[in-house]
């Protein structure tokens, strides 16, 4: 928790320091687990509890139109948040629990090989935990996308994206700005997959220029926010 105000100079240049402490093997192997998604008609599921719940509503959007190239005969990503169904949230909650609420929408719409987003700023949130251990157990790649030290969500799943920083607005800043990177490369690739093209290349820093240069020089504008 933040105890004295912060100069925004030195606040944005601690925020860059950050951004350079992800580790970029973590990036790639979510790039290639959510290509394989796409390429096999997995879906993707996403959850989260306040900011991350925001932040998991926000990529589902931009995974399901952001990745599109052409609108009418583009192969779409399977992908839903599991923090936007108001009324289910509200019913298991209230019926069963608050730690159930993730868990048991997947028992719904889940199915092996499909990919869980697990997005927890500290790590321990009970409701993620339960939902992850459920599909660690009924055949589904897990992914702790995590702050804090990881907590126990950063041991327990299969891959893991992970912020070094106990300032969780940070944290959940961060996870923001490698979904948008994640959005423009996986935008590049679902088109070589289209295309019959490799579409793969290292995302370093030449990497990431080349997949929003490309992106620019191929697509139409899609966006009108």
């Amino acid at each position: 928790m933040q105890t004295a105000i912060v100069a925004l100079d030195q606040y944005l240049d601690n925020f860059s320091v950050l951004l350079k402490k992800i580790d970029v093997t973590e990036v790639e192997t979510l790039v290639n687990l959510l290509t394989e998604a796409y390429k096999n008609d997995r879906f993707v599921f996403i959850i989260g509890n306040g900011g991350s719940g925001a932040n998991a509503s926000h990529l589902s959007q931009d995974l399901g139109k952001g990745t599109l190239h052409d609108f009418d005969k583009q192969k779409r990503l399977r992908v839903m948040s599991l923090t936007d169904n108001t009324p289910c949230i509200l019913a298991y909650g209230n019926d069963l629990g608050y730690d159930r609420i993730f868990v048991e929408q997947l028992k719904n719409f889940a199915h092996p090989g499909a990919v869980l987003l697990a997005i927890s700023g500290s790590g321990n949130s009970p409701n993620i935990l339960k939902a992850v251990d459920w599909a660690n157990t009924n055949g589904l790649t897990t992914v702790g996308i995590t702050g804090y030290d990881g907590g126990k969500l950063k041991k327990m799943c299969h891959h893991s994206l992970h912020v070094p920083s106990f300032n969780m607005g940070a944290v959940e800043a961060v996870h923001a700005v490698v979904f948008h990177y994640l959005v423009e490369v996986l935008c590049v690739r679902f088109r070589a997959v289209a295309e019959g093209r490799r579409g793969g290349f290292p995302l370093s820093r030449r990497g990431l220029s080349r997949s929003v240069q490309e992106r620019s020089e191929r697509s139409k504008p899609l966006y009108r926010a």
